[in-house]
């Protein structure tokens, strides 16, 4: 498609969502008569339907550039919105932010105004908000100090100014409001008497943004009046964990917890006095993960990062990685692997031991196949050797990199725990579950064979997953290929029972689906954890939102975050 909207259209894949923004009118603005509603929409953008508060203008325009012709004059006076939904060829839509208009097509009154805040007679310090009460056919608002005009006009909703009354004597001011029509019929509101005290130490920040987790935060708090210099400390509450306040009124650092944050903050002058505000701070979520319907991990075995990604010996998974997702920044949790692979399931480790089996150490805690049942979801173990089931190659059975089969409140029938030939027969039936967890043999998850036998297995057992309907567009699968360790970093006795500490060494985590960001290459981590890396809990967290079920049980995948960045 070519441009619209006065602006250069985005680049996109035919296989991703169209994208779409209303370039004019702009928010707020005030029209009559007929106006041009204009886009910038993505080069898969094949039709744009607009629509006037949620009902269709008519017909979808099917060739750019793609604006449309608003009579105005068939819609009230006051506010409207206006949205615009592209579609591609492959059927997909987004409907681009509202754009809020005023319709005035009544000129022939005069306008009205009321200046309804601040209250005449207030005593007023820093910066005020002037607010209005006006007719719907005004157009501008030129407001006043004294007698002069304070810049120049508004004219868009709301028809507000903000005062920085530190510019002022302190005393008494007069504030009035001139309103004008399209026609230039123009009226002034009554007077506002204020009295400016700026001598006074006060808190003139009123209040402070929100921040998200893993983003880098700051905000300078202002005080007017008083004797400067001025100092800032926290008296009661606290900020969100990982910010700071310097005394000179700075709050930053970054958020590793998300959540609601108070505290009473207290500014301190020279001559000492003090004023004190009490302040909100709202920590969310980086990102939001997008909702899968089956998501699958593998596993292998015992190789650093250096080793495996951009491997001669692994040009299949490398391909993987550069096409979709990889994670630069993961490490793992522990030494050996059966820590890792317990903090895959249950965002804890139990023991160290690769000796403990099943029948040695039952666990009965919270984990991924467990909430997956709660939430009335499927999940399957699909298992390479074990029992006489085949595979791709011949290797050990190793229960260890198995954990599912550790926990006993999961269903331990054999509709869950399956040879992995009944793999491909799911996939053909198209009755995968919804958690898939494959676990190769020991010589086809790289423990004791070459990293190149488990790349001929990714091409081979995974390939036709990536070529089925639940990976092309449109698709709900989620994959994630990744490792349980880099037994080669590190010491033999870095062997912690903490999640997040980073002992297992760096290693590959790749991250597939049809929703993913292609090519991408994360640096993203976790505040968290070792040097603000991604590591299994954060992977559990990862399977746990993609699917929708609960994770305050799931040991440190409860307070990670997930790695929503991928997508």
């Amino acid at each position: 498609m070519g441009c619209s909207g006065g602006g250069a259209a985005n680049n996109s894949s035919p296989n991703t969502a169209p994208t779409v923004f209303i370039t004019a009118p702009a928010s707020g603005a005030i029209v009559s008569g007929t106006i041009t509603i204009s886009t910038s929409v993505s080069s898969n953008t094949t039709s744009v339907q607009f629509q006037v508060d949620g009902k269709n203008t008519g017909a979808a325009v099917t060739s750019a550039p793609f604006s449309y012709a608003l009579n105005t004059t068939t819609l009230s006076n006051g506010s409207h919105a206006l949205t615009a939904i592209a579609s591609s060829a492959a059927a997909q839509t987004t409907t681009s932010a509202a754009v809020s208009i005023n319709v005035n097509n009544s000129t022939s009154a005069a306008p009205t105004i009321t200046i309804t805040s601040p209250a005449s007679g207030a005593t007023v310090s820093g910066t005020i908000t002037i607010s209005t009460s006006v007719s719907a056919n005004t157009t501008s608002v030129q407001f006043q100090v004294d007698g002069n005009n304070t810049g120049a006009a508004v004219t868009s909703v709301p028809f507000s100014f903000s005062l920085n009354t530190t510019s002022l004597s302190n005393g008494a001011h007069v504030l009035t409001a001139v309103a004008s029509n399209a026609a230039g019929q123009t009226a002034t509101s009554a007077p506002v008497s204020i009295s400016v005290n700026n001598s006074t130490l006060v808190i003139a920040t009123t209040n402070l943004p929100s921040g998200q987790v893993q983003v880098s935060y700051s905000a300078t708090l202002q005080a007017t009046g008083g004797t400067a210099p001025y100092s800032w400390s926290i008296v009661s509450g606290q900020l969100p964990t990982g910010l700071t306040l310097s005394s000179g009124g700075v709050i930053s650092g970054t958020p590793t917890t998300a959540g609601q944050f108070t505290s009473t903050i207290q500014v301190l002058d020279a001559a000492a006095q003090t004023a004190s505000n009490a302040f909100t701070i709202t920590v969310s979520m980086t990102g939001t993960m997008p909702q899968f319907g089956h998501v699958f991990i593998v596993v292998g075995e015992n190789q650093a990062y250096g080793t495996t990604y951009n491997s001669s010996n692994m040009p299949y998974l490398t391909s993987l990685a550069n096409q979709y997702g990889l994670a630069t920044n993961y490490w793992a949790d522990t030494h050996p692997s059966i820590g890792n692979y317990e903090v895959f399931t249950a965002g804890q480790i139990f023991t160290n031991d690769d000796g403990q089996t099943p029948s040695s150490m039952p666990l009965s805690s919270d984990n991924i196949a467990f909430e997956v049942q709660q939430a009335g979801k499927t999940w399957k173990d699909y298992v390479e050797t074990k029992n006489g089931c085949g595979a791709l190659n011949s290797g050990s059975y190793y229960v260890r990199h198995d954990p599912l089969q550790y926990f006993t409140n999961i269903n331990t029938q054999s509709a869950n725990f399956v040879c992995f030939s009944q793999f491909a027969t799911d996939l053909a039936n198209h009755t995968l579950p919804n958690l898939s967890w494959l676990v190769p043999n020991g010589c086809d998850d790289a423990h004791d064979c070459s990293v190149g036998t488990f790349d001929t297995w990714l091409q081979s057992e995974i390939g036709p997953l990536l070529a089925s309907s639940y990976f092309q567009p449109g698709g709900d699968g989620l994959l994630i290929i990744t490792w349980d360790e880099d037994d080669t970093s590190g010491s033999p006795s870095c062997s912690t029972t903490t999640v997040g500490q980073g002992c297992g060494g760096q290693i590959e985590t790749v991250m597939i689906s049809p929703l993913s960001k292609l090519a991408y290459k994360s640096t993203a981590g976790d505040p968290a954890n070792f040097n603000s890396t991604y590591d299994g809990a954060n992977l559990l967290r990862t399977i746990a939102d993609a699917l929708g079920v609960k994770t305050s049980g799931l040991g440190g995948a409860a307070t990670r975050v997930p790695m929503a960045d991928f997508f």
